[in-house]
Formats: structure tokens, C-alpha cells, sequence
């Protein structure tokens, strides 16, 4: 294991996921501020995804023609010009653009970042690395309210402006790794989309990701409505995000050494219940419980699904790049359609219809995926 080079992406990670959950505190003052309804409400939430959807396959042919340093390095670029749009935007559409912008540097950064140091570590370990990697991503998350509230408190242009700063530093980092060994290049990337074991490890990416994408629509709103304020708001988006960065590298050592199928399992039957109970809210304590609860049980669902792709991506002879390009399509078409369709299901329906949809997908997941038994396709063994 490198370790020099997992820290690396441990940070561009955490720097990503900073720029993508720093909503939730700021997103009750940012639609009063540019009139946005809850369907609006999702179109900001989901622009981000939408970016990091659109950017995953360029970034795949990208990283395996070039190389994941140099893709590395064009998506800090990508995600410092989306953030300054985002600090200085003064409309709706502006606001939006930057999310979208900051959202495909995302896209570059997730897919170079597990190529490179996924490429850099023997087999019977990477389960670990992915954990770690997945953590960073959720104490990126953890901290995106941190900053969403210095967001509401001193305005976008000097909270952001730091973060860019320090965005710029890891770049110049990034600049000085040695670059990595280009492997021999192998099997077309459709490969893995005829392979039911890749399918099944991207549908549970996508299961758990249109879940986070209701949540981080409804759920600041939620809170907005019952009382709390940017500060209350973000000190309960930072304490779930704490028990996910917890469970996560614990997840990648129980799959390294137990294997994935009763862990998916029970991640997606308690993943349901959370959103059901999320579905009657009954004051701030309620909804910040179940938030950490739903967090907890979805987000254990990302670490295997990353964990079988890598490995039927190295199994199939297909570029790790691609590996990472396909689980950002399932991340972030499912976070753009949990946003988008979530916040419009709940302006014409009520919150109670969006969180039903994030937790019947769940729920019929695990009940599909309990009665195959056993389950040969989420066996993450090549």
C-alpha cells in the first residue's frame, strides 16, 4: 500500500465531497434568497450530480488515455473554476452552473483517484483502501456543513475563497507525485455492462445514492420548517456524516475478510426503514436520528459496490478507470434523479411520496436479493 499516494486521494476525495454537502446548511437561506421552491430546490441540489454524471465517461477515456495524474490534476482545475462561479454567482442560473462545473471536476477526481491508487495496491488489500478512501469521502461530507455555515454566516465569496486556496495547495502536491506506471491498455469498457456481477455492485450504487439524493433535498428543508436554524442544521448533517465516516472503513475490512451479501442485505432493509420513518416527521430530534440512522445503512452499501467493480473491472481486463466511470454514472445519475424527482415529487405530493420512493427502491432490493439465494453475482472475488 502506498501510503504517501493514498493520502493523496484521501484529500482530493474529502475536498470533492466538501464542495458537494456544503448545501444542507445554507440551502433554506439560499431559497429565500433566489426564490426557489422545493422542485428548484432539487434542480440546485442536483445540478452537482448532473455535472459528475455528464463528466464520468470522458473522464474514464481520459484517465486511460492520459493517465490518472494528469486527470487528477484537470479535475482540481475543474472543481476550483465551479466553486469561484458558485461564490460569485448573483442568479439562480449562475448557482447552478457552478454546482454543474464543480460536479464534473468531481467526476475526474473519483474515477482518476481510485485508478491511481487502486492500481497501487495488491489485491487482498484494497477492500481497506477503498474504506479509507470511502471515509474521506464521507469527513468531506461531515465537513461540507461546516462550511455551508460559514457560508450563511459570512457569505459565499470568503468562505469558499479558503477552500480554493487549499484546493490550490494539494494541486501543487498532486503536481509532484511521480507519476504512475501506464499498464498495458485492455478490454473495451462495455465489457463490464454484459456482466451481471458489475450490473448488480452499480444498481446498489445507484439504490443507495437516489436515497442521499431525497435526503439532501427534503431533509435541510425539514429541518428549516420544524425550526432549526444553519447552525443546528449543519451540526446534524456533521454528526451523521461522522458515524458514516466511522462505519466505513469497518465495512471494508468485514468484506475483505467476510465477504458482502449478508452486509447488502440488511444495508438495504434498515436503509428502507429509515427513509419510511423519515416519511412523518416528528421534531428535529426525529429527523436527525433517522438522518444518521438512513446515512449509516445506505452509505454501507458504497464500499462493497466500489469494492465488486474494482474487482470485476481487474477480472475482466478493463482499465480501472473505467471501473470508477461507470460507479460515478450510478452515483450520480442516482443522486441527480433522487434530487431532482424527489423535490418535485414532494412540491406536488408531499414529503411522505419522495422518501416512500427512496425506500421502496431499497426495500425491493433487498427482497429481490434475498430470495436469490445465494447471491453468486455480489461475490466480490474475480
Amino acid at each position: 500500500m502506498n501510503r504517501r499516494l493514498l493520502a493523496l486521494v484521501c484529500v482530493v476525495i474529502f475536498i470533492d465531497t466538501l464542495f458537494y454537502a456544503v448545501l444542507a446548511p445554507a440551502l433554506p437561506a439560499l431559497s429565500t434568497e433566489f426564490d426557489l421552491d422545493k422542485s428548484s430546490a432539487g434542480v440546485l441540489v442536483g445540478a452537482y450530480a448532473a455535472g459528475t454524471l455528464t463528466g464520468a465517461l470522458p473522464g474514464g477515456w481520459a484517465s486511460e488515455r492520459f493517465g490518472a495524474k494528469p486527470t487528477l490534476l484537470a479535475a482540481l482545475g475543474l472543481m476550483t473554476v465551479g466553486s469561484v462561479t458558485f461564490a460569485l454567482a448573483d442568479t439562480a442560473l449562475l448557482l447552478d452552473l457552478g454546482r454543474f462545473v464543480q460536479g464534473l471536476g468531481g467526476a475526474l477526481s473519483w474515477l482518476a483517484g481510485f485508478a491511481w491508487v487502486i492500481e497501487e495496491t495488491d489485491a487482498d488489500r484494497r477492500g481497506e483502501v477503498i474504506g479509507f478512501v470511502m471515509a474521506a469521502a464521507v469527513v468531506g461530507a461531515q465537513f461540507g456543513p461546516v462550511l455551508g455555515i460559514a457560508v450563511d454566516a459570512y457569505g459565499r465569496p470568503p468562505a469558499f475563497g479558503a477552500t480554493v486556496a487549499a484546493g490550490l495547495i494539494v494541486a501543487v502536491i498532486a503536481a509532484r507525485m511521480p507519476r504512475p506506471t501506464p499498464l498495458p491498455r485492455g478490454r473495451p469498457p462495455q465489457t463490464m455492462l454484459s456482466d451481471n456481477a458489475s450490473l448488480v455492485a452499480l444498481w446498489l450504487v445507484f439504490v443507495a445514492g437516489l436515497g442521499f439524493g431525497i435526503l439532501e433535498v427534503l431533509v435541510p428543508l425539514d429541518l428549516g420548517r420544524l425550526g432549526a436554524g444553519a447552525l443546528a442544521i449543519g451540526l446534524i448533517f456533521f454528526i451523521a456524516a461522522a458515524a458514516e465516516a466511522v462505519m466505513n472503513p469497518l465495512v471494508g475490512r468485514f468484506i475483505d475478510r467476510r465477504g458482502v451479501e449478508r452486509l447488502i442485505r440488511w444495508a438495504l432493509f434498515l436503509g428502507a426503514l429509515g427513509m419510511a420513518v423519515l416519511a412523518t416527521p416528528e421534531g428535529v430530534i426525529v429527523v436527525a436520528a433517522m438522518l444518521a440512522f438512513t446515512g449509516v445503512t445506505l452509505g454501507a452499501l458504497f464500499t462493497p459496490g466500489a469494492r465488486i467493480i474494482s474487482r470485476r473491472a481487474e477480472a475482466l481486463d478493463v482499465d480501472q478507470g473505467w471501473a470508477g466511470a461507470f460507479q460515478n454514472i450510478a452515483w450520480a445519475g442516482s443522486i441527480a434523479l433522487g434530487a431532482v424527482v424527489g423535490g418535485a415529487v414532494a412540491q406536488a405530493m408531499g414529503d411522505g411520496a419522495a422518501y416512500a420512493l427512496g425506500s421502496l427502491a431499497a426495500l425491493s432490493t433487498g427482497v429481490v436479493l434475498l430470495l436469490r439465494r445465494p447471491v453468486r453475482s455480489l461475490r466480490s472475488e474475480p
